[in-house]
């Protein structure tokens, strides 16, 4: 049976190579703004694990302080050893069960290859498996379009003439100013 923990600043440098192999440098958070962030209570390390056997299976980075009552899952990742087992899906139930009493839960698709569009047909799928349906965004990471999806639990998906803000604190928390310029590029988004 998988059960979900909170991770220690100790397990995020362990599993902080995972997140390099796993995302792009150009959407990857450096590593101290997590900690801080994590210090701050803005930030928590989700790891999700085997009960029986005590082994981390799966990871996640979610956002879950001062974003109007969503929280965002930045990162989240089954570990390369256990994949194609569907523990991903499994992993994704502990997350939303877990933030249960929010408004929602936000996610960022973001893929920097212009040619791997079946990657992120795979990421649309997968997170509208769970009922998250693609927002109105008009960001960049690193360059690259953002395609926003939320999962309405509390609240509602029609964040579109907000979410920009809900997007432009977290940021502005977790990275320096001049980090924030380098990374990200927010636009309010236009009707």
């Amino acid at each position: 049976m998988l059960k979900l923990r909170t991770g220690t600043h100790g397990e995020l440098e362990k599993y902080y190579p995972l997140l390099q192999a796993d995302f792009d440098d150009k959407e990857l958070l450096p590593k101290l703004y997590i900690h801080k962030a994590m210090l701050k209570g803005d930030m928590e390390l989700c790891l999700i694990y085997d009960e029986e056997s005590g082994i981390d299976l799966a990871y996640a980075l979610v956002v879950k302080r001062g974003l109007y009552g969503y929280v965002l899952l930045k990162y989240f990742g089954v570990h390369p050893w256990y994949r194609e087992q569907g523990l991903g899906v499994q992993a994704m139930r502990l997350l939303n069960k877990r933030y249960i009493n929010k408004q929602g839960i936000l996610a960022e698709l973001t893929v920097f290859d212009d040619e791997d569009d079946q990657l992120l047909r795979k990421l649309r799928k997968f997170f509208a498996r769970f009922g998250y349906v693609k927002i109105k965004s008009d960001y960049r990471i690193g360059g690259s379009e953002v395609e926003l999806m939320v999962k309405p639990i509390m609240g509602t998906e029609n964040i579109d003439s907000y979410a920009h803000r809900i997007i432009r604190d977290f940021y502005t928390r977790c990275l320096s100013p001049a980090d924030m310029e380098k990374m990200i590029d927010i636009k309010p988004v236009k009707d």
